[in-house]
């Protein structure tokens, strides 16, 4: 029996890449700068049976359609807003993601963010490095309190509910939270969480942090007009996706003090960062690492890389995120 073909799309940890190798026939790109644009990885794309995505590889019905041996397609990020989930469930294809392995590691960076954000440190340090720091005062970069403040989350699945419980169990915290939609008993008293309508949250929390989905009903769901709803002395934290907050507005909203700091770990067209954002002193920006540890990352990627094979052994995927067409599925199978 002919082994599958895999097409790795970009670098992923040398221990997966090695493992997928004892299963499969693997094309990898191991180079960290390059990035394949359409119609290079359509070209790339070509006899194979499997791409590991990284989640910056668009997979619409027109690769699809120039792909028509592709079967399953596996991100390595728990988001997949870069898959067209219903084209996929068309064309035949099983969809995969990488949820559970980075919960508690996201959850961790985004309170660290919220911490940096509240308490000035990016800001501070840029201070102490350009040799400014002459003397002590009490109000030299006096920031916002955690403990015992108000955090709303936007977004309540496994991370939001991470982050919650650090909050309430280790700093104190009341936490609120709002969700498409509201979570069990049980779930809010493990979190020792609130559900509130989207506006309430706004206007009592101290710190908003967003952990929900980009999707096209999500976009901009963080623009001028929420912005306004928000305390002058708040903070906003995004460790979810680009595309949910209207970056030009936030940073308009920064520099007029509409609210006190923003901490960032993605943008809306990244790598490019929106420069009005880059100008502001108050905002803590980070290049999209809430997952990157060692272990976290090489987790990801071997979850995506089991997916795969599940999928190409006739298996049942770990963490499908569609339904593959029966009759679409059994067509792209007959050209193995």
């Amino acid at each position: 029996m002919n082994r599958p073909r895999i097409l790795v799309a970009r670098a992923i940890p040398e221990k997966v890449l090695h493992f997928l190798q004892q299963h499969a026939e693997v094309r990898d790109n191991q180079q960290h700068d390059v990035s394949w644009d359409q119609e290079t990885l359509i070209a790339q794309l070509q006899g194979m049976d499997g791409l590991l995505a990284t989640g910056t590889q668009r997979i619409d019905a027109a690769l699809l359609a120039a792909c028509p041996q592709l079967k399953v397609v596996a991100n390595m990020t728990v988001g997949f807003n870069n898959l067209d989930v219903q084209a996929l469930s068309a064309a035949g294809v099983q969809g995969t993601n990488a949820p559970d392995v980075l919960t508690e590691t996201t959850a961790d960076f985004g309170f660290a963010l919220l911490m940096a954000t509240a308490r000035r440190i990016t800001e501070s340090e840029h201070y102490l490095r350009a040799g400014l720091w002459r003397q002590w005062r009490y109000d030299m970069f006096v920031g916002a309190e955690v403990h015992s403040s108000t955090l709303g989350i936007i977004g309540m699945g496994r991370i939001g509910q991470a982050i919650a419980r650090r909050a309430a169990l280790g700093f104190g915290m009341r936490v609120l939270y709002h969700n498409r939609s509201r979570l069990a008993p049980q779930v809010e008293a493990a979190c020792q969480a609130q559900y509130v309508d989207k506006a309430t949250l706004l206007q009592q929390a101290d710190h908003v942090m967003l952990v929900l989905p980009y999707t096209p009903e999500n976009h901009y769901a963080i623009g001028a007009a929420e912005l306004a709803l928000m305390r002058p002395t708040a903070t906003l934290i995004n460790i979810a996706r680009g595309g949910i907050v209207d970056d030009a507005a936030l940073a308009q909203a920064l520099q007029a003090g509409r609210i006190a700091a923003a901490g960032l770990d993605v943008f809306e067209g990244e790598p490019q960062v929106h420069p009005d954002l880059l100008a502001c002193r108050n905002v803590v920006l980070t290049p999209h690492i809430a997952s990157a540890t060692v272990a976290t990352r090489h987790a990801m990627a071997q979850l995506a890389a089991d997916n795969l094979l599940a999928v190409l052994g006739g298996k049942a995927p770990l963490t499908p995120v569609n339904t593959p067409d029966p009759a679409a599925r059994a067509q792209r199978w007959s050209l193995a």
